[in-house]
């Protein structure tokens, strides 16, 4: 069920959101929905079969350091692609 939500956003802002929604061929309620499924993407746990198939199979054949900080490395290269 969706629910509307409002929002106060410099209109500068939101320009280059919508711009970049459509893009990606997305509308701008779908780009801030999909941002706020990603950053709360840690809250909501996957059961395995939630997993497709080809997931699953994937699923733990990379091995990496212990000390390897993934978020560090996500943010840097996101900073990276998108100037931020």
């Amino acid at each position: 069920m969706n629910t509307k939500l409002t929002l106060t956003i410099e209109k500068e802002v939101i320009e280059i959101a919508k711009k970049y929604a459509k893009e990606k061929g997305q509308s701008l309620s779908e780009l801030v929905e999909n941002y706020f499924k990603f950053v709360t993407a840690e809250r909501v746990k996957v059961s395995e079969k939630q997993l497709s198939p080809k997931v699953r199979k994937l699923r733990g054949i990379i091995k990496a350091n212990d000390n390897l900080d993934y978020k560090q490395i996500l943010t840097e290269e996101l900073s990276k692609k998108y100037g931020v």
